[in-house]
């Protein structure tokens, strides 16, 4: 079993591109920029975007954090994507979900030019994605394929089992696992609720990508011996031992399933802090592409 280790590849992946930034800004050339929009106070939120303005700043990365009330209309939140959408030294644009309940999320991720649209949710890019298009894809899945690709785990012909179908993880990551290229070119079965024996199937996965949501849900018996497994989850349970009162699991009974695999992404520590990583190199890839 080796683990497959999150932190350190992010860490190569945001050292990569501070060097592609600092060669930009040697030659006096213009460098990316993301803007985040923040709308409320969502304490989780807004660590999400603090960290991603953070991530920005170490690599050099311009970086702008809007933040707007709870109470800011739809019609506002619009004209603040739409002043982005024409500023040339913003290459990105991420509107933190999820938005209150009277914004429409949809019509305000519509409204992202999709040359902006580095959280790859504008169904233009998903539209893209699906017939294999380059495009942005959605960070998480991206950065579940990049842990693949820096592995050296085989995918080509592989059976890869994703358990769960968001439009965030679950169906982006089966789009991108069957496109005929370098790091996918697999076989893929998506499994949901609706499975009534869901080990039925994840017992033939090579690959195993799980993302439903349930802490500690996959056990070892669900797998198959040397199997791959790329845990998703994020959830938190109760820790009376913790300083928190909880501590922080994924969807995979880590401890017992563990021992089975030839590799497993530990929670934390895995696929979550691919996320920003991926985000900085699609902001990187929106500024080559269209923003120099």
């Amino acid at each position: 079993m080796k683990l497959i280790d999150g932190k350190l590849i992010a860490a190569e992946i945001r050292e990569e591109l501070k060097k592609e930034i600092s060669e930009l800004i040697k030659k006096g050339k213009n460098v990316p920029g993301l803007v985040t929009i923040l709308v409320g106070d969502n304490p989780a939120s807004e660590i999400y975007v603090r960290n991603k303005g953070k991530a920005c700043e170490e690599i050099g990365m311009r970086t702008k954090a809007e933040k707007r009330s709870a109470d800011i209309s739809e019609n506002e939140l619009l004209e603040l994507v739409n002043h982005y959408n024409k500023d040339n030294n913003y290459h990105g644009i991420l509107v933190q979900l999820p938005l209150p309940k009277h914004i429409n999320e949809d019509k305000i991720i519509e409204a992202i030019s999709p040359k902006k649209d580095v959280d790859g949710f504008h169904p233009i890019s998903v539209g893209n994605l699906v017939i294999g298009k380059d495009t942005f894809a959605p960070c998480t899945p991206a950065g579940i394929q990049e842990l693949l690709i820096r592995y050296n785990i085989e995918t080509k012909g592989k059976h890869v089992v994703v358990l769960g179908r968001s439009n965030i993880v679950g169906k982006p990551i089966a789009n991108i696992m069957l496109q005929k290229k370098e790091g996918a070119n697999s076989i893929v079965t998506i499994c949901h609720s609706a499975a009534k024996d869901l080990a039925h199937y994840t017992r033939q996965a090579d690959i195993l990508i799980a993302a439903i949501g349930q802490p500690n849900f996959v056990k070892a018996d669900m797998i198959k011996e040397g199997a791959v497994v790329i845990d998703v989850g994020i959830n938190r349970v109760e820790d009376s031992t913790k300083s928190k009162g909880y501590r922080v699991v994924g969807d995979v009974d880590f401890e017992n399933v563990a021992p089975k695999t030839s590799f497993i992404t530990p929670v934390p520590g895995g696929v979550g802090l691919m996320t920003i990583a991926m985000l900085l190199k699609n902001t990187f890839k929106a500024y080559l592409m269209f923003g120099e």
